[in-house]
């Protein structure tokens, strides 16, 4: 296992939620192995320690398309993650922006745009797939424009869904899955008073402004597989390219063919990601596909990345890989799901120092001088394959 302030809340969430929330926050695709070795082998990669360095300042603040973050980090799209805690999306919307961060509102959360962008007081980033209700997606770019968002993140790792078992299992799907749920809520007493009492509506917040009816939790494994398109390619998002007029991020590269694509395609940031192991098991970890991207369009766009960060060293290692900012999604999920808005600013007062401590003692003094050098020779470029090779076998 390993340790950290993540596993700790994962622990305490896996206690107060119904097993439907945890085990859908939890869970991959297939037999996860793709989820486990996000965790396992970004927590391999060596950093190179140094010592004698005058560490006194030190920096965490970076830039990205024009806006300050005071550390490299970012609150990641999470689906329904206004089920974790009351109105959960606006809570953790207001402890990233209490840390200087952005945060991310997923296509199928449980609060709408409007509700988010009003609590905070600086932009969303708003993520969207691409979807075959083409009305719906254009509905929900306007509302978010007219929000004040200005990045896009588009995910388009998903043209359909995965295989997810545990779903089935934990009742968020399959058979009598509503009655299993009403039962898991009666016995999460916390829970059920908190969110499934006081956090009404529990639907798919802007799904439901689009249709002028409500989408609950038994719509949305239906619509959204209804609506995932196989048929996505490139040009799909050629429209969306040139209605959006603000920063456009694709989320779901982990090849460095398609991140060229991306360059080509003129998206001005991209997030090296398998989708948290959520879609196909048996991909490359973030940790062994990013430096071959970072090799292949470092400077040419954004580069962020995610899947396996349980921590600020994680975080730490990724941006020496070659990440420009890092996206937290399971880390911020399970401490929302323990403690609101005050878990989410912990987990990431937490994540600050031990950015500040890993930085000090490999030297960097500034996000900008975290790289290569910061790494045991070998693992930041290609050779990542050889390097961590003995963790897969």
């Amino acid at each position: 296992m390993i340790i950290s302030a993540s596993t700790d809340y994962r622990q305490a969430a896996k206690r107060r939620i119904p097993p439907f929330l945890f085990h859908y926050a939890d869970g991959g695709a297939y037999t996860e192995r793709t989820l486990r070795r996000n965790v396992e082998d970004l927590a391999g990669i060596a950093l190179r320690q140094r010592v004698l360095k005058d560490m006194s300042s030190l920096s965490l603040e970076t830039e990205l398309f024009g806006e300050s973050l005071a550390m490299p980090v970012a609150l990641a799209p999470v689906g329904l993650a206004g089920m974790y805690a009351r109105r959960g999306e606006v809570q953790a919307a207001r402890s990233a922006a209490g840390k200087g961060i952005p945060f991310t509102l997923s296509t199928v959360s449980v609060c709408p745009i409007d509700e988010v962008a009003s609590a905070i007081d600086r932009p969303l980033w708003f993520q969207l797939y691409v979807l075959k209700d083409r009305g719906f997606m254009k509905h929900v770019l306007e509302r978010a424009k007219a929000a004040g968002v200005k990045t896009l993140v588009f995910t388009v790792d998903m043209p359909v869904p995965g295989a997810r078992y545990r779903d089935a299992h934990s009742g968020m799907s399959g058979k009598h899955a509503a009655a299993r749920r009403m039962l898991q809520a009666v016995t999460h007493p916390s829970w059920a008073w908190d969110v499934g009492l006081h956090g009404r509506p529990h639907d798919l917040g802007n799904v439901s402004d689009y249709r002028g009816q409500p989408t609950g939790l038994e719509d949305y494994i239906a619509w959204l597989g209804n609506n995932f398109d196989p048929a996505i390619s490139w040009k799909d998002l050629e429209w969306i390219r040139e209605f959006w007029d603000g920063p456009m991020i694709i989320k779901g590269i982990l090849d460095p063919e398609d991140a060229r694509d991306a360059v080509r395609f003129g998206a001005d940031g991209i997030v090296v990601s398998n989708h948290g192991g959520r879609q196909l098991d048996g991909v490359p970890s973030t940790a062994r596909a990013l430096p071959a991207i970072a090799d292949a369009v470092k400077g040419d766009l954004a580069i962020l990345a995610d899947s396996g960060v349980r921590n600020g060293l994680d975080v730490v290692r990724m941006i020496a890989m070659g990440a420009d900012t890092v996206l937290l999604g399971r880390a911020y999920i399970y401490a929302l799901a323990t403690a609101g808005e005050a878990g989410v600013a912990h987990l990431l007062e937490l994540f600050e120092k031990e950015m500040r401590v890993a930085m000090t003692l490999t030297g960097a003094r500034s996000i900008a001088e975290l790289g290569p050098d910061s790494l045991v020779p070998g693992q930041a470029s290609a050779s990542i394959e050889r390097t961590l090779s003995p963790l897969l076998e």
